[in-house]
């Protein structure tokens, strides 16, 4: 039993040992050590719209193309608080 005890003793310095002076002070790896994770999914990629001279909702394809042209394009007739919200008067009743 006692040879046991004193077994187990040697294996805790050593262990004690082993993390100070190979690892370093700390013994849980430091944040430096693991690689940056890597995103296996893919962004959808995001429409290219242009300013092409259309100015009214009825010539855009959706909504977020609608957006585009108030925020991008010069005199477009869809925002007629200047809020940035396309197709107002659509949802107004």
């Amino acid at each position: 039993m006692k040879k046991l005890l004193f077994i187990g003793l040697i294996g805790f310095g050593g262990w004690q040992y082993y993390s100070n002076n190979i690892m370093g002070t700390n013994s849980l790896p430091s944040i430096s050590s693991f690689s940056p994770i890597k995103s296996t999914t893919k962004a959808a990629p995001r429409p290219s719209y242009t300013c092409d001279g259309r100015q009214h909702c009825s010539q855009m394809r959706s909504y977020e193309e609608a957006v585009y042209f108030i925020r991008h394009c010069p005199s477009t007739k869809m925002d007629g608080d200047h809020d940035g919200i396309p197709y107002e008067r659509q949802f107004n009743k």
